[in-house]
C-alpha cells in the first residue's frame, strides 16, 4: 500500500465530491447521457466513487479492478443486446475507467477508451468536472454510434441515466 494514496482516500469526503459533482454537474451529465443514447443502440451508465475502502487500499485494488465491481453492482452488464458501458470515476485517484460489456468490447480497442479517460482526467485535474465529464459522454457517444448505429428500439432506457455517487 503506497503511503499518499492512502492517505487521500482517508481524507477523502463525501463532502468533497458533492462540492465537484454539484446538482447542476449531475444534470448535465444526466442530460448527456439521455441524448447521445437517442442517437445509438448502447446503454451508457456513470458512477463516481469518492474513495476506496481501507480494506480495498490495504490489499492495493486499483481503480480497474473495483471499477469491475461497479459494473456488476450496477447491473451494466445487464441489458438485452449486452451493449453498456460504464464511466467509473474514482475521485481519491483522479482515475477514470471505462468498462464495456461484450457486446461491444468486439468493436471497440481499449485503447479508445482509454484515449476518452486521460481526456476525462485531464479535466478533472483542472477542477473542470461538468466539462470533463460531458466530453466524455459525447466521445463515448461518437464510438457508439460509428459501431453500433441506431437508436433504442422501445425509446426507453435499460439502465438509469442519473449519474450514481457511491
Amino acid at each position: 500500500m503506497q503511503f499518499k494514496r492512502a492517505l487521500r482516500h482517508l481524507l477523502a469526503t463525501h463532502w468533497g465530491t458533492r462540492r465537484r459533482f454539484t446538482p447542476q454537474v449531475l444534470a448535465a451529465i444526466q442530460q448527456a447521457i439521455a441524448q447521445v443514447e437517442s442517437q445509438h443502440a448502447g446503454e451508457i451508465r456513470f458512477a463516481v466513487e469518492t474513495a476506496l475502502h481501507p480494506a480495498e487500499l490495504w490489499h492495493d485494488m486499483s481503480p480497474r479492478q473495483r471499477a469491475l465491481q461497479a459494473f456488476a453492482h450496477l447491473h451494466v452488464w445487464d441489458t438485452h443486446h449486452n451493449n453498456g458501458v460504464l464511466i467509473y470515476v474514482l475521485l481519491a485517484d483522479r482515475a477514470v475507467e471505462i468498462l464495456a460489456d461484450r457486446g461491444i468490447t468486439a468493436h471497440i480497442a481499449q485503447s479508445e477508451w482509454d484515449q476518452i479517460c486521460r481526456e476525462m482526467e485531464r479535466h478533472y485535474r483542472a477542477n473542470d468536472f461538468g466539462r470533463g465529464s460531458v466530453a466524455g459522454i459525447e466521445q463515448i457517444g461518437h464510438l457508439l454510434g460509428r459501431h453500433f448505429p441506431g437508436s433504442h428500439g422501445s425509446g426507453t432506457p435499460e439502465l438509469p441515466n442519473q449519474p450514481v455517487l457511491l
